[in-house]
């Protein structure tokens, strides 16, 4: 659920980048970071894993306007992607508002793909929310590494990943392709949902709770 810091009128959202090690989220929060103006982005946070790494960092948009007086500033991480760090990706999953799956277009990483959006399933019920409460957060699909070859098939990739229609987009997050796109729409799914869990009228004042740190 979304944090609501009456004192500074300020929404926070948590987007969680998820997928299997090496897919492109760090990647990702890279690019974005370097591209949003200084004075509207947090500091880049780094914690060093053996072969990847978590960052996150806020920033507030400047096209998205406000829900009833309140700014919106979200909050992006990355989760490690190998199988022997699922606590830490617990750790980080807990109270995301929406998830960008990150899935890796080389032919060698599908079973990768269908394992880590599996181990998400997982990780969501871990962290206490029914089937119905994670089939409500918001998630965006990214397929990455586009400019392979021998990149797997969008059909392939949706059926295995995105059988409901999801938002999707290709990227080739080295350089930035998809990368905005798939951020922006990530935002306003998660803005529709505030909108249609607390009604247009109601958004900031349902619940307040303090600012994350």
């Amino acid at each position: 659920m979304a944090l609501i810091n009456h004192r500074a009128r300020e929404i926070h959202f948590k987007i969680v980048y998820y997928g299997p090690g090496l897919c492109g989220k760090t990647t990702n929060l890279q690019f974005l970071h370097e591209r949003l103006p200084q004075e509207r982005r947090g500091r880049l946070i780094s914690i060093a894993t053996d072969h990847e790494r978590t960052l996150f960092f806020d920033f507030l948009p400047v096209d998205l306007g406000e829900v009833n007086g309140f700014t919106t500033r979200f909050h992006l991480y990355t989760v490690p992607g190998q199988v022997h760090y699922r606590l830490s990706r617990r750790a980080v999953l807990t109270g995301a508002d929406g998830i960008v799956f990150v899935a890796d277009s080389h032919p060698a990483r599908d079973r990768a793909n269908r394992d880590s959006l599996a181990d998400l399933e997982e990780q969501l019920e871990a962290v206490g929310l029914t089937p119905v409460q994670s089939a409500r957060i918001p998630r965006v699909f990214q397929y990455n590494k586009r400019d392979l070859r021998a990149a797997l098939p969008l059909e392939r990739l949706r059926a295995a990943l995105n059988p409901l229609g999801a938002p999707e987009f290709e990227a080739v997050a080295c350089e930035g392709r998809g990368v905005g796109e798939t951020l922006k729409a990530g935002c306003k799914a998660m803005l529709a949902r505030l909108g249609g869990t607390t009604g247009a009228g109601a958004g900031a004042g349902q619940a307040a709770s303090p600012s994350p740190a």
